[in-house]
């Protein structure tokens, strides 16, 4: 028997509009059942369950969504795409969208660049001063 698993994230009344926002984000994404309680979506293959429970809880850091990126135009591409109409910046490539939910935004090669001891330090100083990673300032800083 395999179980499937996918996160369930809890809306103030708004999971249809998140289920929207974040399908007109990611390639291949769709809504692919909905109730007046909960929406069903899946991005890129992946499924997600928004909930409408109403205003009892809030997201915050504990839970994020990492979103690797092949190159800086996808970085640029999720995080002004998160972080518009009411989304925010934080540091180290993490956002938050208009809905609260955190995402780390992050190069692909990061931990291909934090692998030496030395070097990885040197990244780490960088990262820590950005709030949107910058691929290119990480690979000069692990020179």
């Amino acid at each position: 028997m395999i179980n499937e698993i996918y996160p369930c994230l809890w809306f103030d009344g708004q999971a249809k509009a998140a289920a929207e926002f974040y399908c007109s984000i990611f390639k291949n994404s769709k809504i692919t059942d909905e109730n007046p309680m909960v929406v069903i979506w899946e991005l890129d293959g992946k499924k997600f369950m928004g909930l409408n429970g109403g205003p009892h809880f809030k997201f915050n850091e504990a839970v994020s969504f990492v979103i690797q990126c092949e190159n800086q135009e996808e970085i640029d591409y999720y995080w002004n795409s998160l972080t518009t109409n009411g989304g925010s910046e934080s540091q180290c490539g993490w956002c938050k969208d208009k809905f609260g939910v955190s995402w780390q935004v992050v190069p692909k090669i990061l931990g291909k660049l934090m692998a030496d001891p030395i070097k990885g330090q040197n990244v780490m100083t960088a990262f820590m001063k950005m709030k949107k990673f910058d691929i290119q300032t990480l690979i000069d800083a692990g020179k």
